[in-house]
């Protein structure tokens, strides 16, 4: 079992950039999936980016070319670098986990707010 704990939200101007950072707890974090998700018109949840446990990375459309996600195993921390925000990026962004195929291990979010 992982406790994930996101951080790095906050209020930024369109065009701006927000470093978001997921910090989980537990063992064995290299063998997650890890995944950051937002909610979206219709949807619980929208997928935004994944990273595997072998580092392949896929992002919503929406998201390529502005975001970056990355894991750093040795501080069980996963990232998502957000450029070129976007008003339309305003949300509140959770950090997921999962290691069998679905996504069992949810954080409590954090906001993100892009003024325009």
């Amino acid at each position: 079992q992982v406790h994930l704990v996101e951080s790095g939200g906050g209020l930024v101007q369109a065009g701006g950039s927000l470093r978001l950072s997921c910090a989980a707890s537990g063992r064995a974090f290299s063998r997650y999936g890890m995944g950051w998700f937002r909610p979206a018109p219709g949807k619980e949840r929208e997928f935004v980016a994944a990273i595997s446990r072998s580092g392949a990375i896929t992002y919503v459309a929406s998201a390529k070319g502005r975001f970056t996600m990355s894991r750093d195993n040795a501080k069980n921390t996963v990232y998502l670098q957000m450029n070129s925000l976007k008003a339309e990026d305003t949300a509140v962004y959770y950090c997921a986990g999962e290691m069998f195929g679905s996504y069992d291990y949810w954080g409590q979010g954090t906001q993100v707010t892009v003024s325009s």
